[in-house]
């Protein structure tokens, strides 16, 4: 099982006073199984700090909706009528950085920063090039636990609806 291709991904990780950063490459086999009809090959994520907007969802499964696994489908387990498009930030946005502080590693309970996935909430245009990313708020997803939450990012200058279009693949914002 993995979840992305090998695209890498960059996330700094904060650390007591210090500011380091981290590779975290992207795991195709990880996550996300095959796309298959079978409903036990779906991974199922628990959201220790959940989506904006909805505090009692709380699991969640992640399904492809593509063969690349660059879009997939974060879905409600209790409600099936809530569902979210997601991408992986890094084929679109490789030079994102987000900055996730100890208290998030620690409620994802990361041990390892190549643990952790960003994917990136997408807001559906009227055609595919006016589709845009929510770099402000990603779902960071710890690929060991299946532990996940939506964290809202202490940098004001990252854009809640940044494109997401062949433009801004190797663009950061």
């Amino acid at each position: 099982m993995m979840f992305f291709d090998d695209t890498e991904m960059t996330a700094r990780t904060m650390t007591t006073q210090t500011l380091t950063t981290q590779t975290l490459t992207t795991r195709q086999e990880v996550l996300m199984p095959e796309r298959s009809d079978q409903d036990t090959d779906i991974p199922m994520l628990d959201m220790v700090h959940p989506l904006a907007g909805f505090p009692e969802m709380r699991r969640f499964a992640l399904a492809r909706l593509d063969d690349s696994g660059l879009v997939c489908n974060l879905r409600s387990i209790d409600d099936p009528e809530l569902s979210f498009i997601v991408v992986p930030s890094g084929p679109f946005f490789n030079e994102y950085l987000p900055e996730i502080n100890d208290q998030v590693l620690a409620e994802l309970r990361v041990e390892d920063p190549d643990e952790l996935i960003a994917l990136l909430v997408v807001t559906i245009g009227e055609t595919s090039d006016t589709a845009t990313a929510n770099l402000l708020a990603p779902v960071l997803v710890n690929l060991r636990t299946r532990l996940a939450g939506q964290y809202l990012l202490d940098d004001v200058d990252l854009p809640m609806r940044a494109p997401l279009s062949p433009a801004s693949a190797g663009s950061s914002a």
